[in-house]
């Protein structure tokens, strides 16, 4: 059967018989054989037009034919995109599959790893359901979901190896038995020897052996990275040589080291199986150089290797194909015989062959139907109008029409009969209407869970005071908060630079590690990056975790992990897998270049897919904090960095109250002008407008609280229909948020109706704020600022009341 799924067997040289071990051989021998026909296929496809780029694990079969026999159920991967042979041999993916991701096949159930939003040999599994509930993740081969950024891979894999740690060190979490049975599972990495070289994969080995944890990580060494050798990549052109400062000793914690060559079978087998042991049973991270590996097609599609390798390494290549070396091994060892494996290769050139057309197929069988209708509806309008018809009979003749094609068809003969009305026209215009909803499901759902336990669907409860409700420091708000929660969810840890021992710089986990232990709030390293992605893999596998980050500033050293993976997970594997990581930083107004910044358009431009939370004190942070401790997606939550010793009252239900996202709050009511501003700025505003009222000016003050979402019940644009003026103020670099705030109003929210006059922004300039409390004076919005920008706005509209100040 095309979609059939044949996975490797572990070999047992005590318990099999010779019959048994040919069998297991030539299964194996079938799979890297079919594995190979399918990058070959694959490249063709591509080359003739029918899919728009390939990249494939040529080359890499046999050895991940080995490393599947180590992996068990329960057990995740995170890896690349060379892996599609252990994909196979695990029973992760099938052949079809494979093809049906290389042509971007959106229908239900073709592509199970991306739904057609990933390039080929991009794999997941299921880890959740449609509506957010988890699987039960023990009883799967768990594949964490590819990106295409080298290296970008390892962050994730240092969490989702952290979490075995903790099943199995945490008693508490002994409850949670869907997710691990002790903490026996491996995480398994794999990397191409040139991404060696990303700081990504140097912060990941560093951290892993710093946590002792049962992370196995292959390099597959092929000495090169696309056209560029190893001497250009590595230091002394060997990543095991580089890191044998890692190999444990009697002494000394650290790896265990392996080597071995890509093209020797029972080696590989013979080393996988040990150094899995390992990794399972001690928790140490173990490491597998495999050397020797080719790349028989070159790197993609893009190109061909023969650019830029020597005759003399094209010939090496070719001598030492691992499929080829497996089969000299097979007929020199007597496993099988020459007629034998010439019968497996012809067979699995046919299986392939068959998968492949298969998969093409359906893919446009998948369209074959709106192509009919579409030609038939503007057929029918062709009627009343003749030119249409070459436009339906262009859409008819093409023979392999993609989505795109007939959509395009349909949106072009609708402009052109705009003016003919008629009941042709209405029923294509209905089925277009209707095409867009099963197309947004296509194409742009999920970037968020959106399940059962979304943000949205947790009860807001509100603050508890009474009398003997206490003014303490904002910082104590938190700790209130961290410590209920801490105590109601076992699932919950943070860590992070300086978070533990001393509580954070800011003591918002004061005397919390004491209370809850070293495994729930733990210290880091400085090591932004796999922070991130100790997160990442920790709520991948069902826990709670709190990544802090220890200045906004410093978000910028992790931005590729939380862009390239967590804020796109749930889109890009259409919501079968979620990592909901909550951010902890803190920013906005302090003092100097490092420690003062509000890059927010920065996130908001690379971060969607995750929710940003903006809260002007730590009460507010505190009601966010709750709510997302009970929601299951992601989120960066700034705290204000220059508010954590300004006096709050402490909520008597500080664990419990919860503030909703994306719902904006009127902090003060007027009738003049509406100000819209979030964080530290609000104070400043808020002092503003005591004088402005002075003045006979009545300012309108909202705090959208969270800028993703943003306003969803539209307070904004209520507060403008009243005041009928806008003014936004930001801490951000000109046009940054503030821009995206107002396109947020008064486009969206169709505000610019309510105007009568330009709406203005108020923002920092255009650098990074300078050391001292003049630089934040003259560098970021002053109080002055906002009285005199609001003055000015009100001069515009009746300069006879508001005559000019300068």
């Amino acid at each position: 059967m095309p979609n059939e799924k044949l996975m490797t067997k572990t070999i047992d040289a005590s318990e099999l018989s010779f019959n048994d071990f040919k069998s297991i051989v030539i299964n194996d021998y079938k799979m890297a054989f079919e594995s190979r026909q399918a990058s070959i296929l694959g490249r063709r496809e591509v080359l003739t037009g029918k899919a728009k780029f390939g990249i494939f694990g040529d080359g890499k079969e046999v050895p991940q034919l080995a490393m599947a026999k180590a992996f068990k159920n329960g057990d995740w991967r995170s890896g690349y995109y060379r892996d599609q042979t252990f994909a196979f041999a695990t029973g992760i993916a099938t052949i079809k599959e494979f093809f049906a991701q290389l042509y971007a096949n959106p229908t239900e159930g073709a592509d199970p790893f991306s739904g057609g939003r990933q390039m080929n040999c991009h794999f997941a599994t299921k880890s959740v359901n449609e509506d957010g509930s988890w699987n039960d993740l023990t009883q799967i081969k768990n594949c964490s979901s590819d990106i295409s950024p080298t290296g970008g891979q390892m962050a994730r894999l240092v969490g989702l190896a952290y979490a075995s740690k903790l099943f199995r060190q945490n008693k508490e979490l002994d409850y949670l038995k869907h997710f691990s049975v002790n903490g026996n599972e491996v995480a398994f990495g794999t990397i191409g020897n040139a991404s060696t070289s990303e700081g990504v994969f140097f912060e990941a080995i560093n951290a892993a052996g710093v946590l002792q944890i049962p992370m196995a990580i292959s390099i597959w060494d092929d000495n090169y990275g696309i056209s560029v050798p190893a001497k250009y990549q590595t230091t002394k052109e060997d990543i095991s040589e580089v890191l044998k400062g890692f190999q444990r000793n009697a002494d000394q914690l650290g790896y265990e080291i392996y080597k071995v060559k890509g093209w020797d079978y029972p080696a590989l087998c013979e080393v996988y199986e040990k150094a899995i042991n390992v990794c399972r049973d001690e928790h140490v991270p173990v490491l597998i150089h495999v050397t020797e590996l080719t790349q028989p097609q070159g790197h993609s599609t893009s190109g061909s290797h023969e650019r830029y390798k020597s005759k003399d390494r094209l010939s090496w290549e070719t001598e030492h194909d691992c499929i080829l070396k497996m089969r000299s091994w097979m007929l020199d060892s007597a496993i099988a015989t020459e007629e034998e494996i010439a019968d497996v290769e012809k067979n699995a050139k046919v299986f392939v062959r068959n998968a492949q057309k298969e998969a093409w197929n359906e893919f446009l069988d998948s369209i074959k139907p709106e192509q009919k209708q579409v030609v038939d509806l503007i057929g029918g309008i062709a009627k009343h109008q003749p030119e249409l018809a070459k436009i339906a009979a262009n859409l008819a003749s093409t023979a392999d029409a993609q989505r795109r094609e007939v959509f395009a068809a349909a949106r072009k003969s609708i402009r052109l009969s705009a003016g003919f009305n008629s009941p042709e026209r209405d029923e294509l215009l209905a089925w277009y209407k209707q095409q867009a909803k099963f197309n947004y499901d296509r194409y742009n759902s999920k970037l968020h869970t959106n399940g059962k336990e979304s943000p949205d669907m947790i009860a807001v409860v509100d603050a508890v005071y009474d009398e003997q409700s206490k003014m303490v420091d904002g910082r104590e708000v938190l700790n209130a908060c961290f410590n209920e929660n801490f105590a109601r969810d076992p699932r919950l840890v943070a860590f992070g630079e300086d978070l533990g021992n001393i509580g954070d710089v800011n003591q918002g986990f004061a005397g919390l590690q004491a209370k809850y232990g070293e495994l729930r709030i733990t210290d880091t390293g400085i090591r932004e990056m796999t922070i991130i992605g100790q997160g990442i893999g920790l709520a991948m596998r069902g826990l709670k975790p709190i990544a802090e980050i220890q200045y906004l500033d410093y978000l910028i050293f992790a931005l590729n992990v939380l862009s390239d993976d967590l804020a796109s997970l749930s889109y890009r594997t259409k919501g079968i897998q979620k990592a909901p990581v909550i951010v902890r930083t803190r920013g906005h107004r302090l003092e100097g270049v490092w420690h003062s910044g509000s890059p927010i358009s920065m996130i908001l431009g690379s971060l969607r897919g995750i929710h940003l939370c903006v809260p002007r004190n730590m009460t507010q942070a505190a009601g966010m904090y709750n709510t997302l401790f009970r929601a299951d997606e992601p989120a960066i939550v700034i705290e204000c960095l220059n508010g954590y010793r300004l006096k709050e009252k402490l909520p008597n239900n500080a664990g419990d109250f919860t503030v909703p996202l994306g719902r904006a709050e009127v902090l003060e009511e007027g009738t003049d002008v509406t100000v819209i501003s979030y964080g530290s700025s609000l104070r400043i505003v808020q002092e503003a407008a005591e004088e402005l009222s002075l003045m006979g000016i009545s300012v309108e003050i909202i705090d959208p609280q969270t800028l993703l979402p943003f306003d969803t019940t539209q307070v904004c644009v209520n507060s403008l229909a009243k005041t009928s003026k806008l003014l936004v103020v930001d801490e951000d670099v000109p046009g940054g948020a503030s821009a995206y705030i107002l396109q947020k109003v008064l486009e969206e929210q169709k505000g610019y109706f309510h105007l009568d006059g330009q709406p203005q922004t108020l923002t920092a300039k255009a650098h990074r704020p300078p050391f001292g409390s003049d630089g934040d004076y003259f560098s970021k919005p002053s109080v002055d600022d906002v009285i005199e920008t609001i003055y000015q706005m009100m001069h515009d509209a009746n300069p006879m009341k508001y005559p000019s100040i300068f």
